[in-house]
Parts: C-alpha cells; structure tokens; sequence
C-alpha cells in the first residue's frame, strides 16, 4: 500500500496557509484542512486548495446523533475532498449515517476515517476525565473494530497503534497517524508519539505533521526530510 506524509496545515486564515503552499514549487503535498481554518474560512478555502491540484484530508471530526452526521458529510461531499473523518465514540449507527451522506448519487465517495482515541490523551485521561477504565490499547482497538464493521476505510489512531490496527481489521484498513515528530525535535502537547521511520516500521499508511514542517525554518526541507524517512523502501 502506497504510503504518503500529509501536511496539517492549522493556520488562523487562508491567505497564512496560500502563502506557505506557495514556497511549495515543485510538489504539491497532502494537505489537512482542520477546524482552525475551516471554521475561519469555510468551504472557499478548501476548493482554493483543491484548485490548485493538492489532495486533501479534512479533518473535523464530526460527532453527533447520526441524522445529523448524515446530512452535515452530504454537504461536505461536495466539497470534493480525498479523507473525511469523524469520531468512532459516536457508534457504529452514526458511522453507518455518515457514509450514507457522503455517498454521491454515482457511487463516488471520499475515503471516510474514524477517530479511535486522540494522541494526546494518555491512560489516566482516559480514566479519570473520560471514565473509560478500559486499557487504552484495547478502546482503540474497539473503536477501530466498530469502524470496520460500519463500513469505513480506516482509522486515526497513533503510530504505535498502527500495526495493532491492521492485524484486527486487515491490511487494507487504512491508518492515518498523527502524533509524528523528527527525534530531534519537541514532542509538543502529543503524548504518543514516534518519529516518521518508526512510523513506517510500526504499520502507519499516512503521517499527518504539523508543526515540524509548518514552524520549521525550511518547510520545504522538513517536508522532504519526512517523505524521506517515511517513505523510504516504500
């Protein structure tokens, strides 16, 4: 399966996240459109994007009672988007709602992904704030399983989740994984967390990276740096 690093791109406004795709020149990377932005530019910032030929992850992770899903990922399929998401812990009747709305009347779709547990929560997150008891590796497996059986493409889970992820729900079944940072550089407020190469030892289809690429002094390189690590022997 091909393998690919998709830039999270969490600027505050369009003309910040144009600018910084322009330094891009001789490629065009996968990008994210996440709530930040989405929610400052609404849907002209994602076929901007989209015009200029970069496929796109957006991420939003929608989360409510599944009519509502439904309706909220039939407005969304028109945006032309390659990766929708949304939250696993809406059940598997809401998962089945949303790629009932994404679903175009020929058949076409984006790829629809699920959210297991986000990077930064930790086991005692989970326990004390979510009173999830269960360990963290098995909710995420759970959720991942509920994805599967609703019919979904996939699943955003950690790196080191990944390889789990596969072995449950087959090889097929893409995992797309933030919480990836170079080994030289900050964790920031991620908890699990590995770096491209591991990532690529440990199962992950896609990367998602924000701030080693976006707050790096050459974007460019950073972005090629990763492409490199992960996608070597790929």
């Amino acid at each position: 399966m091909a393998k690919d690093v998709i830039i999270a791109c969490d600027f505050p406004s369009g003309e910040e996240t144009l600018r910084f795709l322009d330094r891009f020149t001789g490629e065009k990377p996968f990008v994210k459109i996440g709530m930040e932005l989405f929610y400052a530019e609404g849907p002209q910032i994602v076929r901007a994007i989209k015009a200029r030929g970069h496929q796109i992850f957006l991420d939003l992770k929608l989360h409510d009672i599944p009519n509502t899903v439904k309706k909220a990922m039939r407005s969304l399929s028109a945006l032309d988007v390659d990766i929708v998401n949304l939250h696993a812990a809406g059940t598997r009747a809401m998962m089945e709602a949303a790629l009932e709305g994404l679903t175009r009347p020929d058949g076409s779709r984006p790829l629809l992904i699920a959210v297991t547990q986000l990077t930064s929560t930790d086991q005692r997150a989970m326990e004390e704030e979510l009173l999830i008891e269960r360990p963290l590796d098995e909710v995420v497996m759970a959720y991942a399983a509920n994805a599967a059986a609703a019919g979904l493409d996939g699943v955003v889970c950690s790196p080191l989740e990944a390889g789990k992820v596969h072995a449950r729900c087959g090889e097929s079944f893409l995992t797309v994984t933030p919480g990836v940072r170079f080994a030289d550089g900050e964790v920031g407020d991620q908890k699990r967390v590995t770096t491209p190469a591991r990532a690529r030892e440990l199962g992950s289809d896609y990367i998602v990276v924000g701030r080693p690429i976006t707050q790096s002094a050459d974007p460019v390189a950073a972005y090629q740096r990763c492409v490199e690590e992960f996608c070597h022997e790929c």
